[in-house]
């Protein structure tokens, strides 16, 4: 065993085996040259929508409709919780080369039947079993698709487009026509509507921080031991350093008074660190396990992980699992946001999250892609809206046509970047 396996990480940490930054930077470069952008259009669109928007939307009134206030900051994180979260559960798929079409009406059935169920007028169940009936509607959903596309064979594209329609016809059958279920469950209504106090948001970034660069520092000790080089140390320490940043101007702007009664109205929304731990969770899976690994594998060729001994089906199958268990998770934020669950619920969202997961930079080709992505998509997505919304006298349409747009540019991106990194565009 050689010694390097035994170095502490303070003597392997500046060592100069790790490389320059200014290697670091050449190379991410070099990257972007050859068409692997990431998610740097959808920052970039970002940016630009949030400037275009402050532009068009100083003032309207008093300025509480105004687009740069904390009132409005809040209620698009609010907004943005749902799509970020469905986008999420795409990833997951959509790495394989596959899609969900049923994703977004997934969880409108499970919803409706938690609220049925939930119901004091009918069965009337805690609100915990109701939640996990509605789970478990999630996890058979993508059973049942998984068994089709993976062990069968059956094109995710036609399986998930039957169990769309289908679907919306059990809604119907849940609600009935026209009708709509209030969301009882104080426990839910609070998942959007409720705030953490003002030090818990600080707290919370303060974990994050810590977290981070905990496994910053694990993933360079272990490549150490490896004997595998080492980005220099000041990468890592820069985007920490950035999400530190970005995240106290955040906790910062959502810890003001939004109020505009005598009641204050302060702190970060219960709902945005539990986006940001199962986001944690779920890029944790994809980045440090075997099982993610493996999926990346498949999307990037899944005749060559076959014959590497990968276990294709299985791992496919669970990755719709996993797709239409988050989708349900989407669901419930949103119930939470709307307040209520119609037969109709999650069936105009069903397009919104493969939108936000490519603008975001994930490839619909699969192999390529990561959940942070998917937040940062389903964020511009939610400023469009946002934005669109707070200017007067504008065409409902207009949303739809802008969204539409901008899919049609990330996916135009992600196809250029591909011929790009393939050699076949110059």
């Amino acid at each position: 065993m050689s010694t390097r396996q035994h170095e502490p990480l303070t003597d392997f940490i500046g060592s100069g085996r790790e490389g320059s930054v200014a290697d670091q930077i050449r190379a991410w470069w070099q990257r972007v040259r050859n068409g692997e952008m990431g998610a740097l259009p959808a920052i970039g669109g970002f940016f630009a929508l949030v400037i275009l928007f402050a532009i068009l939307i100083p003032s309207v009134g008093d300025g509480t409709q105004s687009f740069l206030t904390p009132r409005n900051f809040a209620n698009l994180m609010n907004q943005a919780a749902p799509l970020v979260m469905l986008a999420a559960a795409l990833v997951f798929v959509i790495l394989l080369g596959e899609i969900d079409l049923s994703a977004a009406v997934t969880y409108g059935v499970a919803m409706c039947a938690f609220v049925v169920l939930n119901n004091p007028a009918g069965p009337a169940l805690h609100w915990t079993l109701a939640l996990l009936v509605a789970l478990l509607i999630g996890v058979a959903t993508g059973t049942l698709i998984g068994f089709f596309v993976a062990r069968v064979g059956v094109p995710s594209f036609v399986v998930t487009l039957g169990l769309f329609l289908g679907y919306q016809g059990l809604e119907l059958t849940l609600i009935g026509a026209g009708g709509a279920y209030p969301v009882q469950s104080p426990e839910i209504k609070a998942i959007q509507n409720s705030n953490l106090p003002p030090w818990a948001g600080w707290t919370f970034l303060a974990i994050a921080v810590l977290l981070a660069l905990a496994i910053a520092l694990w993933d360079r000790r272990q490549r150490a031991r490896a004997g595998v080089p080492n980005q220099a140390i000041a990468i890592p320490l820069l985007k920490i350093g950035a999400i530190a940043v970005v995240g106290a101007i955040a906790v910062a702007i959502l810890n003001t008074n939004r109020s505009q009664g005598p009641n204050p109205l302060e702190g970060v929304p219960l709902v945005v660190p539990l986006v940001v731990a199962i986001l944690f969770v779920g890029t944790w899976v994809l980045d440090r396990t075997k099982y993610g690994r493996h999926l990346y594998a498949i999307g990037g060729n899944a005749e060559a992980a076959r014959r590497a001994g990968i276990k294709v089906v299985s791992v496919k199958w669970i990755a719709f699992m996993v797709c239409s268990t988050l989708a349900v998770v989407a669901g419930v934020f949103q119930a939470s946001y709307v307040g209520s669950v119609d037969a109709a619920f999650g069936r105009g969202d069903v397009l919104s999250g493969v939108a936000a997961a490519v603008v975001g930079g994930v490839s619909l080709f699969g192999g390529r892609g990561r959940l942070a992505q998917a937040a940062v998509g389903g964020l511009v997505i939610a400023v469009i809206t946002n934005g669109l919304g707070l200017i007067r006298n504008l065409p409902a349409g207009v949303n739809y046509l802008v969204t539409g747009g901008v899919l049609i540019l990330a996916a135009s991106v992600d196809a250029l970047s591909r011929l790009r990194s393939n050699g076949r565009l110059r």
